[in-house]
């Protein structure tokens, strides 16, 4: 006699901006097709309210909410509905569960989305028959020392920015690699970037595009009054750090992925090294970066006469 089990109950965050009416009519349509195909949809609290104001009539009665009716550890997957914004805080919220994150742009760029709008009915249809892959993205760590000897600990995708805190003046800043002094010198700001955060801030303040899958630490000066502040990429065992040279009116803050923010007094030190858990991002197409790169940037290669490899 052969006994059946059942499988167990398949669980989808999703996350989106749903003050906008093209993220809640999206949104709506992901639910159903969940919910068509036995699958239960996960919304955060705070925006389950927002939805549910709005639309819960048209809801189905299986939505849960998170930390109510279940944890971000039973999801198997977490589903963005936006732009790079939204997909950073369901990064966020996915963390603690270790949960990979797929997202569908509705916003501008979307760089760390898997797909866009328009591919919808097949990212719906990858999640239902788990026809998708995961990806495991290098992270930062991020120790944050001051001189009473303080330390506090955070962790950022994209990159950590530290920026003067008061507009008037520049920040006097010491650069050290693997506890080795670099060079000093006043600028805007100093970033920590990883490979997935290299075609971000750092691409705007003048760093290089790091292939995803080159496991390195960023370090980009921001308008450094200097003549030796170039970029720096090192290996993923190395430790970059930078230290905030006394000087009147010199605070600075340190943003974590454009998100979380921390207040720097002069004399504070603050190390990148590699984050010790990466941050999953599930896959469903395996197109080559520089594909993601001309389509994202829409670069000009018209006249090309190679063949696709």
């Amino acid at each position: 006699m052969t006994s059946t089990q059942q499988e167990p109950t398949r669980r989808i965050l999703v996350v989106s901006h749903f003050a906008r009416q093209e993220a809640i009519d999206t949104s709506l349509n992901v639910i159903r097709r969940l919910d068509n195909a036995g699958i239960i949809s996960v919304l955060e609290a705070q925006t389950a309210q927002e939805l549910y104001a709005r639309i819960g009539q048209h809801l189905p009665d299986t939505v849960e909410r998170l930390g109510e009716n279940c944890d971000v550890e039973d999801c198997e997957l977490v589903v963005v509905l936006g732009g790079d914004g939204t997909i950073l805080r369901a990064v966020e919220v996915a963390r603690p569960g270790d949960v990979p994150v797929l997202g569908v742009n509705l916003g501008h760029v979307g760089f760390l989305a898997e797909s866009e709008k328009e591919a919808l009915p097949d990212v719906v249809r990858g999640i239902i028959n788990r026809s998708y892959e995961v990806e495991e993205r290098l992270a930062l760590q991020i120790d944050v020392e001051d001189e009473a000897g303080n330390v506090s600990r955070e962790w950022a995708l994209n990159d950590a920015a530290l920026e003067k805190g008061n507009r008037e003046r520049m920040l006097d800043v010491m650069i050290w690699v693997d506890g080795e002094p670099l060079s000093s010198f006043g600028c805007d700001g100093v970033l920590f970037s990883t490979p997935t955060g290299s075609t971000a801030y750092s691409f705007s303040a003048g760093g290089p595009v790091v292939w995803p899958q080159v496991e390195a630490i960023l370090l980009v000066p921001v308008s450094a009054h200097a003549l030796f502040a170039k970029p720096l990429v090192v290996g993923p065992d190395s430790v970059l750090g930078v230290e905030v040279q006394p000087r009147d009116g010199g605070n600075a803050v340190l943003w974590l992925d454009g998100r979380r923010s921390i207040e720097l007094p002069a004399g504070a030190q603050v190390t990148a090294t590699r984050s010790p858990q990466s941050v999953k991002l599930a896959r469903l197409h395996q197109s080559p970066f520089t594909t993601r790169l001309v389509n994202k940037f829409q670069l000009p290669v018209v006249g090309w006469r190679g063949k696709a490899q």
